[in-house]
């Protein structure tokens, strides 16, 4: 049995060093750079100097105070507050990034106010609207919305983004990644060369990048769930030559009985609303685990071979073991793979000790 106690999530840095570092090599023969995105870690300083190790350009968060939490670590380095600052924080913003992906005029007026107050300056990336319907100025509004930033005291206009795949699962390809550097050739054009970064979104951009479609201005990306789960996320497919098990999360058995695989009585709602049909199986080993649906994503679990979950509540997971019959007891400790919701919510949960681990293992880059 671990020393450490379970629930806990195993994070093997070597693993994810390794994964960052081939990224940034292959997307830096590219021409591309890479900001390291901190959100599923809740900020972690030993994830984000592992990557800073590995040569990524910047780190991003979509959080003030998981940025707070790094620059307390005392982590120099160029911060990024990629999810637009809210009004109520532009005083932090200010304080602890150098550059914020902004949308709102009336945001970028308020962070210039607070830049002039605390006599620094600030850097603002307009993210674009290309299609998937989250965050993104319309193109026929960017260049007006560049004109007005562009005299707003001590603020600079570092470049231009764009976001796709999470709200609508639009995928980055030839059509949009070209639109956006003709919008960046367009202002360019315009305003004169005043565009330093194009920031062409996140890990479900690498099929794009590497798939060998011309770059054009594009020249960085925003990555996070690649670098830690070695997948990308249109497909959640392993991306060759990265780790798919640098983070591990590790539960105990706390009950482990023969029971029917089937509900009895009157069935009504369960206590996440669900109606859950079952089929009759028999008798079957189930065991329950100590970690639920308040510590992470049922449904982003990979249990062990010949296991299978079925079910969760706030507090509890419930698996078929009767593969291991005979081979398991109360305090028995199982390994779980996770996928980027179940591994974001795991890094959230203040009942999950996160359990950082070198193997001192050594690595060989691929070409992605």
């Amino acid at each position: 049995m671990s020393k450490h106690p379970a629930p806990r999530l195993e994070v093997n840095l070597d693993k994810i060093y390794h994964n960052a570092l081939t990224l940034v090599t292959n997307l830096r023969q590219r021409g591309i750079t890479v900001t390291g995105i901190t959100k599923a870690t809740l900020g972690s300083p030993e994830i984000a100097e592992t990557w800073l190790r590995a040569g990524v350009r910047g780190l991003g968060d979509s959080r003030v105070e998981n940025i707070g939490r790094m620059r307390a670590a005392e982590i120099s380095t160029l911060m990024t507050l990629i999810r637009s600052p809210m009004l109520s924080q532009v005083e932090q913003v200010v304080a602890l990034t150098e550059m914020s992906f902004n949308t709102e005029l009336s945001v970028i007026r308020k962070l210039s106010a607070a830049a002039k107050k605390a006599n620094r300056i600030h850097g603002v990336v307009l993210m674009v609207e290309l299609g998937d319907l989250r965050e993104g100025i319309m193109p026929s509004f960017l260049k007006k919305t560049v004109r007005e930033v562009l005299g707003f005291s001590n603020i600079v206009f570092m470049g231009i983004g764009t976001n796709l795949a999470c709200r609508n699962g639009v995928s980055p390809d030839r059509e949009n990644m070209a639109e956006l550097s003709a919008l960046a050739d367009s202002i360019d054009a315009t305003f004169g060369p005043i565009i330093n970064t194009v920031s062409g979104g996140n890990s479900a951009n690498l099929e794009w990048a590497f798939s060998g479609a011309d770059i054009g201005r594009i020249n960085n990306l925003r990555l996070g769930e690649s670098m830690l789960l070695g997948c990308e996320p249109l497909h959640r497919k392993a991306i060759k030559g990265l780790h798919t098990s640098a983070v591990t999360l590790v539960a105990e058995v706390i009950e482990l009985k023969n029971k029917p695989s089937k509900p009895w009585g009157n069935i009504a709602q369960s206590a996440f609303g669900e109606v859950i049909s079952s089929s009759e199986q028999g008798s079957i080993t189930q065991a329950i685990l100590a970690i639920g649906r308040q510590d992470t994503d049922p449904d982003g679990l990979v249990p062990p071979p010949g296991i299978k979950i079925l079910a969760a509540s706030s507090d509890h997971l419930v698996v078929d073991v009767s593969n291991y019959h005979g081979r398991m007891k109360v305090g028995t400790e199982l390994s779980f793979q996770l996928d980027y919701s179940a591994l974001l919510r795991a890094m959230t949960s203040p009942f999950i000790p996160k359990i950082m681990q070198r193997s001192q293992m050594k690595f060989r880059i691929e070409n992605v």
